[in-house]
């Protein structure tokens, strides 16, 4: 199919669905690993700061992959790319089931993640050529309905095959999709840009990106565990942020830049893509906490973790369409403000969940949640697109997809190790309320001696079991007032994305005064 995806109703909507089938399966792969965190940990024994790698590591490659998009497309064209970078998903898939160690499970997520990030804004890419400038509000809302569904479906049908099958099986799950929009794309994914042989591409500046996406991942990872005062942290800290800076100067002084940085001069621009960077970070945080807090805070299996959030999917997929539309014919500043606002109560309200918290209420607060990203995407999307010139789509979409993936990298990295941090923090804090004088602390042991006395074990190890039961439900408390902290922060961050939001509406105000 070489005709122009426009050239028809039709058309457009077999492009659509071609598309989407492919982001729809990257999305839910990105997902479906979150319920298996705690059997990846048991089974290799490592804990969550490496284990959180499953999702950051998909996530880093993905965003650093977005920049080679033009490069691969350019090279193979837009059909032959699709196809192949499907292949090198599926592959990876494979790697990550058959996994002996941790480190091969990373390489695989790292095969997968460089898939998404090609496929992904090549998709929104191709969905917004397909329709008119006055319309593609609504294209981004199908789009982003249909990544939603994938958010809300990831976990379930993690939850369901770690339950029924183990945790390995889940990345084949996929695999029947990957098979299905390879086949589309061979029949009905456009290729009127045709094959580029003589692409150039600043490889430099690539692998100043990736060296300084790899050394902040890390050093904010392993900071905790290593010592951040430690000389490995601080040179992995410091060597990324070293060739960051580098990164951005290479790409405002080279003519053949991989991320258009000059589009930030744009103010409109620049302010929609800060609320992006924030979002994204306070969206895949939530989409990462949920059933991980879920599984250890609640004791839930995995497939009732998996489904925490999955009515808040199906409200995405119903209601962000409206949006799209809605984003077509009203300012887009109180759209994206209201989104804020609903997103950061939903994760407030979370902040005052623990183990006793009634299911239901944690699956309503995530709806909440889910509610609040239906509102802003489809409108921080549309009102970003605005502000760039035609000729300069694609670059524009790549730098949007590339902000909102690096926030949700580093938002689950930075959280994971507040976590971590955190948890810590609350163990000493309680344990140093434990002494004699703590006449809670003396009725609980004597209660759980009372439930050793009848096994009978020494009088001496009575008081060794109590202290132990002790130990854990300090252990235990101090996990859940972390998770609080963790909800507490993402609904700071969301609040502070109003203030570029405000932004946007004021430099509307001011063009159309003008």
């Amino acid at each position: 199919m070489s005709a122009e995806p426009s050239a028809s109703v039709a058309g457009r909507w077999v492009v659509t669905g071609t598309g989407m089938v492919a982001a729809f399966t990257m999305v839910l792969s990105g997902t479906i690993v979150n319920v298996a965190v705690p059997d990846v940990m048991g089974t290799f024994g490592i804990g969550q700061g490496l284990a959180q790698f499953l999702a950051t590591a998909y996530l880093a490659t993905m965003t650093a992959s977005q920049l080679l998009g033009p490069w691969i497309t350019g090279w193979l064209g837009r059909r032959l790319a699709f196809m192949a970078v499907l292949v090198l998903f599926a592959t990876g898939g494979l790697v990550c089931a058959a996994s002996p160690s941790i480190d091969f499970l990373i390489a695989g997520r790292v095969m997968q993640g460089f898939s998404a990030g090609i496929v992904q804004p090549l998709v929104l890419t191709t969905i917004l050529g397909a329709f008119a400038l006055e319309r593609r509000g609504m294209a981004t809302g199908i789009y982003i309905s249909g990544l939603g569904l994938a958010l809300g479906f990831g976990p379930v049908v993690g939850g369901l095959t770690i339950d029924g099958l183990g945790w390995r099986y889940i990345f084949l799950v996929p695999l029947p999709f990957v098979a299905v929009a390879l086949v589309l794309g061979a029949f009905f994914m456009p290729d009127e840009d045709g094959p580029t042989r003589r692409v150039r591409f600043d490889w430099t500046g690539y692998a100043l990106l990736c060296v300084s996406l790899v050394c902040l991942m890390s050093g904010v990872a392993n900071g905790q565990r290593i010592g951040w005062a430690s000389d490995f942290i601080t040179g992995c800290l410091g060597l990324g942020l070293v060739t960051g800076v580098l990164f951005v100067r290479s790409q405002l002084q080279s003519d053949r830049a991989i991320l258009d940085l000059s589009l930030l001069s744009n103010p409109r621009f620049a302010a929609a893509i800060v609320v992006t960077l924030i979002y994204g970070a306070g969206n895949f945080c939530i989409t990462y906490l949920t059933p991980v807090f879920g599984q250890f805070v609640q004791g839930l299996t995995p497939t009732a973790a998996g489904l925490l959030l999955l009515p808040a999917g199906l409200v995405v997929v119903v209601v962000t369409p409206l949006f799209g539309r809605a984003a077509d014919q009203f300012p887009p500043a109180g759209l994206i403000t209201a989104g804020l606002l609903i997103f950061a109560g939903g994760t407030f309200l979370l902040s005052g969940a623990d183990g006793n918290t009634p299911y239901v209420h944690i699956m309503l607060f995530a709806v909440v949640c889910r509610f609040g990203m239906a509102c802003i995407t489809p409108t921080l999307t549309a009102t970003a697109i605005a502000a760039v010139p035609e000729d300069r789509l694609k670059h524009g979409t790549g730098t949007i997809n590339f902000f909102r993936q690096l926030g949700g990298a580093f938002g689950i990295n930075t959280l994971v190790a507040l976590l971590e941090r955190r948890t810590e923090f609350h163990v000493d804090a309680m344990a140093a309320t434990q002494g004699a004088d703590n006449a809670a602390m003396r009725e609980m042991l004597n209660h759980a001696r009372d439930l050793v006395a009848p096994s009978g074990l020494p009088d001496a190890t009575h008081d060794l079991v109590a202290l132990d039961y002790l130990g854990q439900m300090i252990a235990a408390q101090a996990s859940t007032v972390a998770y609080q902290d963790g909800f507490l922060l993402v609904a700071f961050v969301f609040v502070a994305a109003l203030l570029p939001t405000w932004l946007i509406g004021w430099l509307d105000r001011r063009r159309l005064a003008a």
